[in-house]
């Protein structure tokens, strides 16, 4: 992930950290919350001169990606422990 692409879902996160607040994403449509994050969106479409939906794609993909980091990050310092005879640490 480049530099323009970590300050894109930098920005998105902040806005949608600050919107979303309070919503229970599991309860809450994901047309909904789309609709909430459309003026960042619409914001950084206009500054990279492009459609909205090129910026959403661009948002779910990075998402998906640093998601995607996370989990292996997770594994790496989980996975020895786990796998200690697969005795719970806790």
């Amino acid at each position: 992930m480049n530099k323009e692409d970590k300050e894109i879902l930098s920005r998105i996160n902040d806005y949608a950290n600050v919107v979303l607040d309070g919503i229970d994403p599991q309860k809450v449509r994901i047309s909904v919350q789309l609709e909430k994050l459309k003026p960042i969106m619409k914001e950084i479409a206009k500054e990279r001169n492009c459609s909205i939906e090129d910026v959403f794609i661009k948002y779910m993909d990075l998402a998906s990606d640093a998601s995607v980091k996370q989990e292996k990050e997770f594994q790496n310092q989980m996975g020895p422990i786990l796998k200690e005879g697969n005795k719970s640490p806790f």
